[in-house]
């Protein structure tokens, strides 16, 4: 009897573990690592050779990890997408490996769009999407688009989340949060890479980007921007508010060239570069002036619309600075782009802190070395795959921790590399008179607007 007793009382907790998503998401994370561990073993061992014959391929470990990643569901193969997305950040086999997962997710039944569509809209409201493509214009690690018409013929994109992601992703985040924890305590030099920092900044992002009525308040604050700066040519899709809910959002339908096809732009006698340094210019001024930009600018985001106009895509992550912040930003933009390394080491500090030993005059010359590429060499010369690591073991070098605005600033510029190098391989952003005059003006602009405010606040009413 006891031992009925005891197994009945497992068996109750193993259900327990199964139904409740933090315990069911680590019993996946053992089973596919275990899964994985075993094939390495096997093709350590020859075994899976054997067994497949000319069909083997030798399983690297980006592969194992890409295809656990894959295994794990939504959330981790949005993680591997931005190791995909940022060369440099990570180890070049990592980033090749993991652009399979950009475009590869698997898309999920139609049958589930109609059913999100009619609980989140109302089957009266759903009934005003007609002409619904039931093939996917692309599948996500987290949504899916669909094209579709309104009744009156509007052409329209649907984005749809996938069917309960939402408790997933909260508890992978809590998974990837432990595992943060247990390799900031065992590795060296850890905490000034702040794993935990890193999981808890993924886990805000991913958190707003499950909210798709924040990125069409997204979406309408970038259009306003533009139309404030005077950017006619310059947008992002419309969102149709009254079609918007937390799992779904419909907005106008871009038509043109991804700025990554190259071949097909040169082929329409586009002016790439132009085009380029225009949405650069857009970029830097919605920093500058607003605290506000896209977070995300991947080739897949930009696009060159056969209206001739610009659009930016997907703003599910954006970037916002406060005033003080913002400051500093635009002051370290132009320490940068007059190659002021000592300012530069200045604004750092006074980001980031410093710790006690820090040799100011050491760390000034490390910036230099690292930083100096890019004002002396066009997009197409410069070695990205080592300059953000360079960046890292600048400050690993002097136990600093730099600030997250200057890894997202930068970020994006790679972003914009992967394409300038063919629209504009002579285009350098820090020196090319275009964009440094601009900024700079835009800049001084943004600083006596900035002390008109101040002024005005300060006056007795």
């Amino acid at each position: 009897m006891f031992w009925y007793s005891v197994l009945a009382v497992l068996g109750f907790l193993f259900l327990l573990s199964v139904a409740l998503p933090v315990p069911r998401r680590i019993w996946a994370f053992w089973i596919y690592t275990w899964k994985y561990v075993w094939l390495w073993i096997a093709d350590v061992l020859r075994l899976r050779k054997l067994v497949m014959g000319d069909r083997w391929v030798k399983l690297t470990r980006p592969m194992l990890i890409r295809m656990w990643c894959e295994d794990m569901g939504p959330t981790f193969i949005k993680f591997g997408q931005i190791i995909a997305s940022s060369a440099g950040m990570f180890p070049d086999p990592y980033v090749k490996e993991f652009q399979k997962v950009l475009d590869r997710v698997k898309p999920f039944a139609f049958a589930d769009v109609q059913r999100t569509l009619e609980e989140e809209l109302g089957t009266e409201k759903a009934a005003h999407l007609v002409d619904i493509q039931p093939k996917q214009l692309a599948s996500a690690s987290i949504a899916q688009v669909h094209l579709a018409k309104l009744r009156d013929g509007t052409e329209v994109v649907i984005k749809v989340q996938r069917p309960g992601i939402i408790p997933r992703c909260m508890a992978d985040m809590k998974l990837m949060r432990f595992l943060a924890r247990i390799v900031a305590k065992l590795k060296k030099d850890a905490e000034l890479a702040n794993p935990v920092g890193v999981v808890d900044d993924f886990t805000q992002t991913l958190t707003e980007e499950l909210d798709f009525r924040k990125e069409a308040e997204n979406l309408d604050r970038f259009n306003d921007i533009m139309r404030e700066l005077g950017h006619k040519h310059i947008h992002a899709p419309i969102p149709h508010h009254e079609y918007t809910t937390r799992k779904v959002l419909v907005m106008t339908r871009f038509v043109g060239l991804r700025v990554d096809k190259f071949e097909e732009i040169r082929a329409r006698g586009i002016d790439g570069e132009t085009k380029l340094v225009d949405g650069l210019r857009a970029w830097f001024q919605c920093v500058v002036f607003y605290g506000f930009f896209h977070g995300d600018v991947h080739a897949g985001n930009l696009m060159l619309l056969d209206d001739e106009t610009i659009g930016f895509l997907d703003f599910g992550i954006v970037g916002r600075f406060d005033d003080d912040d913002r400051y500093l930003v635009t002051d370290y933009m132009i320490a940068f782009a007059s190659g002021n390394y000592k300012r530069l080491a200045e604004i750092i500090v006074e980001m980031a802190g410093a710790p006690d030993s820090l040799d100011m005059d050491g760390f000034v010359k490390d910036l230099a070395d690292t930083y100096s590429p890019l004002l002396t060499l066009s997009f197409g010369e410069v070695n990205y795959a080592d300059f953000l690591p360079g960046i890292q073991r600048t400050a690993t070098r002097h136990r600093m921790r730099m600030p997250n605005e200057f890894i997202l600033i930068t970020k994006q510029l790679l972003y914009f590399d992967r394409y300038a190098k063919a629209l504009a391989p002579k285009l350098n952003v820090f020196t090319d008179p275009r964009l440094v005059l601009g900024m700079m003006q835009d800049i001084q602009k943004a600083r006596m607007q900035a002390e008109a405010k101040k002024s005005a606040a300060a006056k007795p009413s």
